[in-house]
């Protein structure tokens, strides 16, 4: 075992030991309510932390904050640790960046709806396909027309304006009828009632600020408060997550084999992630798991039963952590046995019983070996955290956000020209031309009698139109979207 490795808990006096170069394998924390997944977190967090890893944890109870300060001694933590062999334990905080999207609880999370991408933002506002299409042609409209679609009102007034222009747009884009746009409209309505308007502007978050070590060498833990997020607006949750996940992919280099990630995300109540998604959006997310872990990414799961999580992104998960499950109905049994032939089987150990058996900070646990093959499932008795069990107090938190470095980066919204302000000086410059009179059939205008010659265009005024057009096309395809259909900048 090296320095680095996490120890996780142990079983009958043998560590369980999560290896760092096995971490960017993913892993899934599956269990019922108040059963520990939330201790488990924080201890996998922590040993991250440790290891110079940073991390993004979506808080959803908001008990995570406890992480950024050191722990208080019980007898309970006393008691695991003559247990559980674990050397170099200490209650200590670690660094720790407080986000929210609203801003209230820490630093606000914005990104720009251009970069967001018509897919996911067709799932945040459950469009259907006729609908959906409308939408794509918004985004190939805006980034044809150098239209910046930057927040809320940039997407209104573009969708107002190309129900102005349907006719010209029919033969290009296909029929944009009001009713789809109105839809769209409502969507958006929706959204800005639950506050999701301020997740969507400038200035956008910096993936690289989530990816910081502290002046010891300990990674920054990031931590999301999504209490509000989560009940208010569940969608624009899992739209974060996955935009998250989509501009990593797209904007890591490959890392190959790394003795340890160069960054871990948590993401709880992983259910959000998945729930109604079309089966073209499931596709991209396992394509972007599957693929993410070779930019040094590992990604974390967290939630109640591990049948929340596709059986696709499933069987790309290296660790798992299964706290009990409770056998209430058929349903819960069905779970149950699936639960325990998803682990490698142990000698003596009975996992279909076990799960419904474990107390309270107990897991079922497997591991993979430095060859990347699933160890035997453990019971295992999980660790104490070294940080504080629980959330720290508003005083606290306003403190640390006080010294964050981010301070004053993204506190302030930032509204500069993009589609609104553009659309709005056309209409208005339009208002103010007085329309052309009409000359009567068979004259000819006063242009027209100065200039005959250039009634038509030249060869070479054509060619260079056609240049021009060119050249025109060729910068607008410098705004390619990626896998998840968010915006590569190239």
């Amino acid at each position: 075992m090296a320095a680095t490795d996490i120890v996780i808990g142990g079983d009958n006096g043998q560590p369980v030991v999560q290896l760092a170069a096995m971490s960017n394998r993913h892993g899934l924390v599956a269990g019922a309510t108040g059963t520990g997944k939330t201790v488990t977190l924080q201890v996998l967090a922590e040993g991250f932390s440790r290891m110079g890893v940073p991390v993004f944890a979506a808080d959803v109870k908001g008990d995570l904050s406890g992480i950024a300060a050191p722990g208080k001694p019980n007898p309970e933590t006393d008691r695991r640790l003559k247990l559980i062999p674990r050397d170099g334990y200490q209650q200590r905080g670690c660094p720790v960046a407080f986000w929210d999207v609203y801003g209230l609880s820490g630093h606000p999370i914005r990104t720009t709806v251009s970069d967001v991408g018509p897919l996911l933002l067709a799932n945040l506002l459950e469009l259907n396909d006729t609908q959906s299409g409308v939408l794509y042609a918004a985004f190939r409209i805006a980034d044809e027309q150098g239209l910046l679609l930057l927040d809320l009102k940039d997407l209104k007034a573009l969708l107002a304006w190309m129900v102005d222009q349907g006719a010209s747009l029919r033969t290009t884009y296909g029929n944009i009828t009001a009713a789809s746009v109105g839809a769209i409209q409502r969507g958006l309505m929706v959204l800005e009632e639950q506050g999701a308007e301020k997740f969507f502007g400038e200035p956008a978050l910096s993936l690289g600020d989530l990816m910081q070590t502290d002046f010891s060498g300990n990674g920054v833990v990031s931590i999301l408060d999504a209490t509000q997020l989560v009940q208010k607006a569940p969608r624009v949750y899992a739209a974060l997550l996955l935009w998250m996940l989509s501009e990593l992919f797209e904007h890591l280099p490959e890392a190959g084999d790394l003795d340890r990630p160069k960054l871990v995300l948590f993401f709880d109540e992983a259910h959000l992630l998945f729930d109604g998604a079309p089966k073209p959006l499931l596709d991209k997310i396992e394509q972007v798991v599957r693929l993410i872990r070779s930019k040094g990414v590992g990604v974390y799961f967290v939630t109640q039963s591990p049948l929340d999580v596709p059986e696709s992104v499933l069987g790309q998960l290296g660790l798992k952590v299964q706290h009990a499950l409770r056998a209430f109905t058929p349903k819960d049994r069905t779970v149950i046995k699936s639960v325990a032939q998803g682990f490698r089987a142990k000698p003596g150990l009975n996992v279909e019983a076990a799960v419904t058996e474990l107390g309270t900070g107990e897991a079922l646990v497997s591991t993979l070996d430095a060859k990347g093959a699933p160890q035997p499932v453990s019971r295992t008795l999980i660790v104490p955290p070294e940080g504080r069990i629980g959330p720290i107090d508003a005083t606290e938190r306003a403190e640390r956000i006080a010294r964050s470095p981010f301070r004053g980066k993204y506190d302030a919204a930032v509204d500069r020209e993009s589609a609104y302000e553009l659309l709005k000086a056309r209409a208005d410059r339009a208002k103010a031309t007085p329309a052309p009179e009409q000359a009567p059939a068979g004259t000819a205008t006063a242009a027209s009698q100065a200039r005959p010659a250039h009634q038509r265009q030249t060869a070479t005024e054509a060619f260079v139109s056609s240049a021009a057009r060119a050249i025109g096309s060729s910068l607008g395809r410098q705004l390619i979207r990626g896998v998840l259909g968010s915006l590569l900048k190239k």
